[in-house]
């Protein structure tokens, strides 16, 4: 195993081999991200497998809507060259699609159901991608876009409620005081006593 300066220099050699990314970010000597084009991905992530990269970690996405877009972000790992590879790419926010990576990473078919369930990214190629995984029932835009409302979507799902300004505590401090001698004593008795 080679140091881990030179694993990242190893995955930004492979990545130039294949494509020229728009950004290359070197985050520490254990991290590197590449922001790619969307036609790229499928290529990108098969070189990276067959090279050793084969834990796929981590899909989600991140919502640009300044952009009208979603950076689609995908990580992975290699065992034997432990370094963590996020390639990144944007993809359009009105109409978000892109193709699955199951044949490449089949693990990955959650985190695509996730992603779907969450920003609404559709992933043709993923037979269960629009299936509910965590939100039940739910019938709002996915809760993170960042133009979802969880004020509203609270107000409207759920009963008001009022507070008043004239309350009592129905389990007051000194009740909390009086059961924690309760219990020390019980506790004293048990032990036969207090130690010195």
């Amino acid at each position: 195993m080679t140091n881990s300066m030179s694993n990242v220099e190893f995955v930004k050699a492979l990545i130039i081999q294949h494509v020229r990314p728009h950004v290359i970010d070197i985050i520490d000597q254990h991290q590197i991200g590449f922001e790619v084009d969307q036609n790229e991905i499928h290529l990108l992530l098969l070189a990276l497998k067959n090279a050793g990269w084969i834990q796929m970690s981590y899909l989600s996405a991140i919502d640009w809507p300044g952009e009208n877009k979603f950076e689609v972000v995908y990580v992975l790992f290699n065992w034997d060259k432990p370094v963590y590879v996020q390639l990144r790419t944007k993809i359009d926010r009105t109409n978000p699609v892109i193709d699955s990576i199951i044949q490449i990473y089949p693990g990955a078919k959650y985190y695509e159901r996730e992603c779907h369930e969450f920003f609404g990214i559709a992933f043709p190629g993923n037979p269960d991608h629009h299936k509910q995984l965590i939100l039940e029932q739910w019938d709002d835009i996915p809760p993170l876009r960042k133009d979802f409302d969880p004020k509203a979507y609270s107000d409207r799902k759920f009963p008001q409620r009022t507070y008043t300004e004239d309350y009592s505590l129905s389990n007051s401090e000194s009740t909390k005081v009086e059961k924690r001698k309760l219990r020390k004593q019980r506790a004293e008795s048990l032990k036969g006593g207090k130690k010195q």
